[in-house]
């Protein structure tokens, strides 16, 4: 019985229908689970970035200004 259900799931078609009844839709609900999430930190990053370059800018006029 053990034998009949591995060679059941090592059929194409099996795999094919087990990832589009159940991989593709839990992706899907991850996905939108985490969606706000990651747009939060994708904005978070640019802001940071921004953040950093002008920290950058105003140490280098300051350097400037010493000159």
């Amino acid at each position: 019985m053990w034998e009949s259900c591995i060679d059941l799931f090592q059929t194409d078609e099996a795999k094919r229908s087990l990832k589009e009844s159940i991989i593709v839709p839990m992706g899907n609900i991850i996905y939108n689970e985490i969606y706000f999430y990651l747009w939060f930190i994708c904005f978070y990053h640019v802001f940071l970035i921004f953040l950093v370059l002008a920290n950058l800018l105003l140490l280098l006029r300051l350097i400037k200004v010493t000159e």
